[in-house]
């Protein structure tokens, strides 16, 4: 990985969408959900006034349309602030 965030930015890649219901039916990619969970692969330093409270690893729910879309070497990630990231999951 030789993306490095800067300042509270974190990085994180995006749980694949589900392409299966629970009752067995495929889901076609039209219908697909964007995801809202992922791994955090990534993060910055913080700033002066609010340090950084993710580490890499965590598992964390964001927004809907929150951060921007980044493609490194062929997987897919979101870039995005501290501030946009809703939830730890799992600690």
């Amino acid at each position: 990985m030789n993306i490095k965030p800067l300042a509270d930015r974190v990085l994180i890649e995006p749980k694949e969408a589900e392409t299966k219901t629970a009752s067995g039916l495929y889901i076609p990619d039209t219908a697909k959900e964007k995801p809202q969970e992922g791994t955090v692969v990534a993060v910055g330093s913080g700033k002066k006034d609010e340090p950084m409270e993710l580490k890499v690893g965590d598992v964390v729910l964001y927004g809907k349309y929150s951060g921007t879309e980044i493609n490194s070497a062929g997987k897919d990630y979101l870039m995005m602030r501290q501030s946009d990231v809703m939830a730890i999951i799992g600690q």
